[in-house]
């Protein structure tokens, strides 16, 4: 069962609640694990986004809170069957998982295969639901239109949210990446910002540019300092 700790310094509550508090190496320990979600708890993040192999775990920690753990699917490289991806996706929600960040089939959308692109996003849409899914779209890597076409397929394909990045890739979230992703996906649908954000700054600048979740591993300081310097 979930006890709420209070904090021994000051923080950003309303902060928070936009953080994915992450860890996704695949060396994590169960006591690190546990770690992570005691300091979601204490810090009232909105989520923690740990590697599958973690949910069971998790979800246990943090039944009775107000934070909800998210599995990986396809991490971190996005290359495995549609078929392997959706059940990933089941297994991880039978185990507690409540939302879901799947990596997009990033070969298919650099050859033009938006068929495959699209039927890979929905396959496991479909096995989530209703349980939402986020679709990484490792922005770093694609070109200009390749962004746009991506995240015109997760909407298409029935996603709740784009996310910027897998954090192990040759780069993170950038302010013109997630205006471009707010732009074309529109008010209704979520983005993620995730990868390199480490301090209040860069998540303020993340939100200001249309981001309503953040991905952070650094997320105790980023929401410490929000109050310390306020």
């Amino acid at each position: 069962m979930a006890t709420s700790v209070v904090p021994s310094n000051p923080f950003d509550e309303n902060l928070a609640r936009f953080i994915d508090h992450t860890l996704l190496k695949p060396d994590a320990t169960r006591s690190e694990i546990e770690h992570l979600c005691k300091e979601a708890i204490q810090y009232r993040f909105a989520t923690v986004c740990i590697n599958s192999a973690w949910i069971n775990l998790a979800a246990d920690l943090l039944k009775n809170s107000t934070t909800l753990p998210i599995a990986v699917i396809g991490f971190p490289l996005g290359a495995c069957s549609s078929l392997a991806k959706a059940f990933e996706t089941k297994e991880a929600i039978r185990s507690g998982a409540q939302e879901i960040d799947m990596v997009i089939a990033l070969g298919a959308l650099k050859e033009h295969d938006y068929a495959t692109v699209f039927d890979d996003i929905r396959a496991v849409v479909e096995a989530a639901h209703p349980v939402p899914v986020k679709v990484i779209l490792e922005m770093s890597t694609l070109t200009q239109e390749q962004k746009i076409i991506g995240c015109a397929l997760a909407k298409a394909a029935g996603a709740a949210f784009v996310k910027t990045s897998t954090g192990f890739g040759a780069g993170g979230a950038t302010i013109n990446d997630v205006e471009l992703m707010r732009k074309i996906v529109g008010p209704t649908m979520g983005v993620k910002a995730s990868g390199g954000i480490r301090t209040r700054e860069d998540a303020l600048k993340m939100i200001e540019a249309g981001a309503n979740r953040i991905g952070a591993s650094a997320s105790v300081a980023i929401v410490q300092s929000s109050r310390s310097k306020e």
